[in-house]
């Protein structure tokens, strides 16, 4: 049986989410894409007219990606656990954050270097994070801190996460992300 023309194009986009991951956008091109996929070029071509047009498929991925963790996180009627599973779920990748940064934060590292609609679309992924923290911060009574603790908890992450990829070594994350924690649990 065939494969279907939506699961097709979520394999590439999955295999695009992977290598820009890894090796960033700029240097994976669209046949390194189809060549992992195991897919004809054309096949990719098919799909994404342009190499911008796949970026877009990978932003709103990590986009969709970054939803999902806040709405799982909100299982939980407490805005404080809320906050710290999302430190965990973090915390339970150390490894590859140590190896890669953040998902995030280096696709919008790297396409913020060129500007344009693509790298203006990526910042959604933050703001949109940004806005859910800062929900948290205040239904745990900090109104008028809340947007500030948010930037706060963010930065800490995302400096942890790049101090543990530039030297390649997970306690660095590790350790903050437990100071992190305590922090958040005695607001």
């Amino acid at each position: 049986m065939a494969i279907r023309q939506t699961d097709k194009r979520d394999r590439l986009i999955q295999t695009a989410v992977t290598l820009v991951y890894q090796q960033g956008f700029h240097q994976t091109t669209l046949a390194d894409i189809a060549q992992h996929a195991q897919v004809p070029l054309g096949t990719v071509y098919y799909f994404f007219k342009t190499k911008e047009a796949l970026g877009e498929a990978v932003v709103e991925y990590r986009l969709d990606e970054s939803r999902e963790q806040c709405q799982q996180s909100e299982c939980d009627p407490d805005p404080r656990v809320r906050l710290q599973s999302i430190i965990q779920m973090m915390l339970d990748n150390d490894q590859t954050l140590a190896q890669n940064g953040c998902p995030i934060g280096t696709l919008c590292s790297e396409l913020h270097k060129q500007g344009g609609p693509l790298a203006q679309h990526s910042s959604k992924i933050f703001e949109e994070l940004l806005a859910w923290l800062t929900t948290q911060f205040q239904l745990m009574g900090k109104q008028d801190e809340s947007e500030d603790l948010a930037l706060h908890l963010l930065s800490a992450i995302e400096g942890a996460v790049l101090l543990s990829q530039s030297f390649q070594a997970p306690e660095y994350f590790e350790r903050e992300a437990g100071r992190l924690k305590e922090w958040i649990r005695t607001l």
